[in-house]
């Protein structure tokens, strides 16, 4: 795991992220805010809260509309891919490879398994398991459900995707829970507080781009169990997997 992604740094390129600005995800023909970072550098990654998001709106290439108080991680990254764009969707349908996966933890400060199972479902029921999405099922733009359990919540979650849009030279991947986040009892998101969107596309001969956006909706139990590093690192995490690297 490369050193660098191992601490939320809260990064744009000079001037894109002024104050009162949100974030702009690469709908067509927009360049996005933050920008991408150079293949396979460190991809560039911002947090902001509902505060500063001021009357910021989700444009509707992201598939989701205004909530209320919350915070919004951005991460833009540029990676060689010489593959197809089918190939990188499967990576989205093979939703049994995120167990395992690590992040970097700010209150333990080491690397960390946050998620510990998961495994796509035949509906939004957690007892109905199935193999992993084919690439057809991703392509079809139906709603699949898929169960993953964290490190620190406590169960199974259920989550939604659907490709939002496919092309030669880009897609869109749009998730969202669809059950609560519970740890010890206490519900930390209710459905439809955790929401991320996720922008492939070609960039130039065997380089892609990655655009991500992660919603997290804020409450006081929230604020006091997550801290906003960690929705950085989460994001950070998510990228790495996409990617291919460990």
């Amino acid at each position: 795991m490369r050193t660098l992604l191992a601490i939320a740094v809260l990064l744009c390129s000079a001037g894109s992220c002024a104050a009162g600005q949100g974030p702009q995800p690469p709908c067509a023909g927009v360049e996005p805010v933050p920008a991408y970072a150079a293949s396979e550098a460190p991809p560039n990654s911002h947090l902001w809260t509902s505060a500063e998001l001021g009357n910021w709106t989700p444009p509707a290439c992201t598939g989701f509309t205004a909530k209320g108080d919350g915070v919004l991680v951005a991460v833009a990254g540029s990676f060689p891919f010489a593959g197809s764009a089918g190939a990188l969707l499967a990576r989205f349908g093979a939703v049994s490879a995120l167990k395992g996966l690590k992040y970097w933890s700010v209150t333990e400060v080491g690397w960390r398994t946050l998620i510990t199972k998961a495994t796509a479902l035949e509906g939004p029921k957690v007892d109905r398991p199935r193999p992993d999405f084919t690439l057809a099922e991703m392509r079809s733009g139906a709603d699949l459900y898929f169960a993953q359990s964290e490190n620190r919540a406590g169960g199974d979650v259920v989550y939604r995707m659907r490709v939002l849009d496919f092309g030669r030279d880009r897609f869109v991947v749009g998730i969202d829970n669809v059950s609560p986040v519970s740890r010890y009892l206490v519900t930390l998101f209710n459905p439809g507080d955790l929401i991320s969107v996720h922008f492939l596309e070609r960039r130039g001969a065997g380089v892609w781009g990655y655009y991500g956006l992660a919603w997290a909706g804020d409450s006081l139990v929230s604020r006091l169990a997550v801290p906003q590093a960690s929705y950085v690192n989460r994001a950070l995490a998510l990228y790495r997997h996409f990617l291919g690297e460990e």
